[in-house]
């Protein structure tokens, strides 16, 4: 059986509180935060995950054009390393067992400098976060994104590649459906590649809303997560198509995001375990 956790970003503005009891009425066994620590009193938190129940699950880390790792601005790598150290420092507090690492900015889809450069500044930047978080009992997870937001990792087996040569214990790949029914051919055949490597799992749809809502069939991607003996987190990150997405969830404009999806999320998947005789 697997633990199953939510993103609370596609909650927009909503307090936590909200999704937190959100999240434990349909069942889910944690709850996964934006890697935005200032913005949050982690006692806060805590306080109410126990009052629903519920654990931290994994902080996704957003990395924005100050928050590069593979800049060409040596500021602007080192503010990317200390950022996901502050993520691993805010999961420690919230008792969350994975952060999430991606070399590039989001949206960023070309190089500044030679590439080869750019690799060693992310594996260099790996390394550092990985021992930093190995200090902390907390796993790095890196995810490729599709290639309209990023050029350095898109494919299960070129982050595979770099999480080898990074070569830390507690750093692994993670699986994301959306940005894989871009660039896999197959993706159950893409988690196989990942193997005893994956370390965090993103279901969405293939229009990125909940499974079940789009046309990807996840039936043998639960498969290969069952056959890689995959022990972590099945999350979901789901957002709106829009080109502003932050806009239309802050502003309540797709409220299926809220309890329709997040019912259905669960629901759809565990049916899918129980099909396959994995519950």
């Amino acid at each position: 059986m697997f633990r199953y956790t939510y993103n609370t970003l596609v909650y927009g503005h909503e307090p936590l509180e909200i999704g937190i009891a959100r999240l434990a009425k349909f069942g889910y066994d944690g709850v996964e935060f934006v890697g935005e620590p200032s913005e949050h009193d982690a006692r806060e938190i805590t306080e109410q995950l126990k009052k629903n129940d519920v654990v931290a699950s994994s902080i996704i880390s957003i990395f924005t054009p100050e928050r590069d790792i593979v800049s060409s601005d040596e500021g602007t790598r080192r503010n990317a390393i200390d950022y996901v150290k502050g993520n691993v420092d805010y999961a420690a507090a919230l008792g969350a067992d994975v952060v999430t690492f991606t070399p590039t900015a989001c949206m960023k889809i070309s190089p500044e400098t030679d590439l080869a450069q750019e690799w060693a500044w992310a594996v260099e930047a790996a390394r550092s976060v990985a021992g930093y978080a190995a200090d902390h009992g907390i796993s790095i997870a890196v995810e490729p994104w599709n290639r309209y937001e990023t050029y350095l990792i898109n494919r299960a087996g070129k982050a595979a590649d770099f999480v080898d040569e990074v070569g830390a214990p507690n750093i692994g790949v993670m699986a994301d459906t959306f940005h894989m029914s871009i660039e896999e051919p197959d993706i159950a055949e893409a988690i196989r590649t990942i193997g005893h490597r994956l370390a965090h799992v993103h279901l969405a749809d293939s229009n990125r809303a909940a499974p079940g809502y789009g046309h990807l069939d996840f039936t043998p991607i639960v498969q290969a997560i069952s056959d890689v003996d995959y022990k972590g987190w099945i999350s979901y990150e789901l957002l709106p198509p829009a080109g502003d997405v932050w806009s239309v969830l802050s502003g309540g404009g797709a409220p299926e995001f809220l309890d329709t999806y997040s019912e259905a999320s669960i629901r759809h998947t565990k049916a899918i375990e129980t099909k396959l005789g994995l519950r």
